[in-house]
């Protein structure tokens, strides 16, 4: 066998070696999904109530969201979802008070929950505002990490109500983990709200055995 065929077939052993041993990631490059790592609370010991840092009836109406997190095949509950959520404040900023690791970026308006046994999940914030001077509608982040996988993000929260999610911008919408647009309903001291998360729905990569 002549040096040329052996170097080739070097190559190709090569290639099928990194192959196997760098498998895709579960819903693709995730740049702070990470963060959901920084609980100051351990991760199994997370409620599925959530007051985020910005909450507050004092003058305000706050937003409560809830909903049910499900399996892949839409119908089964997920119990022990982790999900981390961040948001800009009302002014459109991401403030970060005396923060750490990704609070640096996400701001201190963040928090951390973890499904019950019915699969669900509530948290109470303020509606944030849009990034000042730009198009992007408001939103909420939301971060994925369910037993048995790396973290992965969803569709963020947006608002059926936002001017700014135009036509164009709901057809960007990847519906990654299902449909995350909010219709508000005013119940008098504050807004409610509610979204379905479907484990893997839409997501690249995503195992076919869960």
């Amino acid at each position: 066998m002549n040096k040329q065929i052996w170097i080739g077939l070097a190559i190709a052993l090569g290639l099928s070696v990194n192959g196997y041993s760098q498998p895709k990631q579960v819903g693709g490059p995730c740049e702070g999904c990470e963060a959901i790592h920084e609980s100051p609370v351990p991760l199994d010991k997370l409620d599925s109530f959530l007051k985020m840092p910005d909450a507050t009836w004092t003058g305000k109406k706050p937003l409560g969201i809830n909903g049910i997190v499900y399996k892949a095949d839409g119908r089964t509950p997920a119990p022990n979802v982790v999900l981390y959520i961040y948001h800009t404040d009302e002014r459109g900023h991401y403030v970060a008070k005396e923060a750490t690791g990704w609070g640096k970026r996400h701001g201190s308006i963040r928090g951390w929950m973890r499904t019950n046994e019915k699969g669900e999940y509530k948290f109470v914030t303020l509606r944030p505002a849009p990034y000042p001077g730009r198009t992007d509608p408001a939103h909420i982040h939301i971060t994925v990490k369910e037993p048995g996988l790396p973290e992965y993000y969803i569709d963020e929260f947006v608002f059926a109500d936002d001017p700014l999610l135009t036509a164009e911008q709901r057809q960007k919408l990847e519906n990654r983990g299902g449909s995350g647009i909010l219709t508000l309903k005013d119940v008098g001291n504050m807004y409610k709200a509610s979204r379905t998360i479907i484990l893997g729905r839409n997501i690249p990569n995503y195992p076919t055995n869960q």
